[in-house]
C-alpha cells in the first residue's frame, strides 16, 4: 500500500501551489503535479486521477477569481460547462480503448505550434477581435470535443481552449483565459469521474494538494486580471513549450 510521509505531502503542496498558479494564468499545471505524484511513487493511473482531484479546485478557484474581477459570467457558461463534463468522462471512460500513443504522438507539435502563434501572432491582446464562428457552434463543437481530449489525455486543455476562445470566438487574451477557466473545471471532474471507474485517486492526498492549488490559482487570477495580456502570453508560450518538450523527453 502506498504511504507518504508529511515531508512529502508538503512537497507535493508546493508542487500544487506553483501549478494552480501558473495554471489560473495559462493552463499546463500537470506539467507540474503529473511529475510530482509520480516521482512520489503514485501508480500512473492512479497519479492522473488524483491530478484530477486536486486540479479542479484551482480551476475553480481561478473561475471565481475571473467571475468576481467582472471577466466572465459563469451562469451563462453552465452550458459549455455541461458539455465540457461529459466529453471529459466520455473520454476517461474510453481511454484505454482508443489510440491515445497515436495523439500523443502529434500533441508536442502542436503545442509548439500553440507557442508560436501566442509568441509571434501581431496584434494579440486583451481587445476582442473578429468573431469566427457564432457561439453556438462553438459550444457545441469545440468545448465537448477539448473537454473529450482532458478525459482521454489531458496535458494541454487549457492551452486548446485558450486557442479556441482567441481564433474562433474572438476574444482577448484576458477574456479568453478567464472563460476558459470554468470549463476546465468542468472538465477536470468529468474526468474524475471517468477514472473513477477504472483507478481509485488518493483522496486526502489530492484534498492538500487541493488547499494548495487554490492559494496558488488564486494569487494568479488575481496578477492576471491586474496584468492582462503582458503577463498570459508569456507565461502561456512558456508552459505549452515546457509541455512539449515534456512529452517529446518521454519518448526518449
Amino acid at each position: 500500500m502506498f504511504e507518504v510521509s508529511a515531508d512529502l505531502v508538503l512537497i507535493l503542496m508546493g508542487a500544487a501551489f506553483v501549478a494552480g498558479f501558473v495554471d489560473s494564468i495559462a493552463g499546463g499545471g500537470g506539467l507540474i503535479t503529473v511529475p510530482a505524484l509520480m516521482l512520489a511513487g503514485v501508480p500512473p493511473i492512479t497519479a492522473l486521477a488524483t491530478n484530477k482531484v486536486q486540479g479542479l479546485f484551482g480551476a475553480g478557484m481561478a473561475a471565481i477569481t475571473y467571475a468576481r474581477a467582472g471577466h466572465v459570467d459563469l451562469r451563462k457558461q453552465m452550458l459549455p460547462a455541461g458539455l465540457a463534463f461529459v466529453g471529459a468522462a466520455l473520454g476517461a471512460i474510453l481511454a484505454s480503448h482508443l489510440p491515445t500513443d497515436v495523439i500523443r504522438f502529434g500533441l508536442p507539435f502542436l503545442l509548439i505550434f500553440i507557442a508560436l502563434f501566442f509568441a509571434f501572432k501581431p496584434g494579440l491582446d486583451d481587445v476582442d477581435k473578429v468573431q469566427r464562428i457564432t457561439p453556438l457552434v462553438f459550444t457545441a463543437t469545440l468545448v465537448p470535443l477539448v473537454g473529450f481530449y482532458d478525459g482521454l489525455l489531458g496535458p494541454g486543455t487549457g492551452a486548446f481552449f485558450m486557442l479556441g476562445f482567441v481564433t474562433l470566438a474572438g476574444y482577448g487574451i484576458l477574456k479568453a483565459t478567464a472563460h476558459t477557466k470554468l470549463l476546465n473545471f468542468a472538465s477536470n471532474v468529468g474526468g474524475l469521474v471517468g477514472f473513477i471507474l477504472v483507478a481509485k485517486p488518493f483522496w486526502m492526498l489530492g484534498l492538500a494538494m487541493g488547499a494548495a492549488q487554490i492559494a496558488g490559482a488564486y494569487l494568479g487570477s488575481s496578477l492576471a486580471t491586474r496584468i492582462g495580456a503582458r503577463l498570459i502570453k508569456p507565461v502561456l508560450v512558456l508552459a505549452s513549450a515546457a509541455l512539449a518538450l515534456r512529452l517529446m523527453w518521454d519518448w526518449l
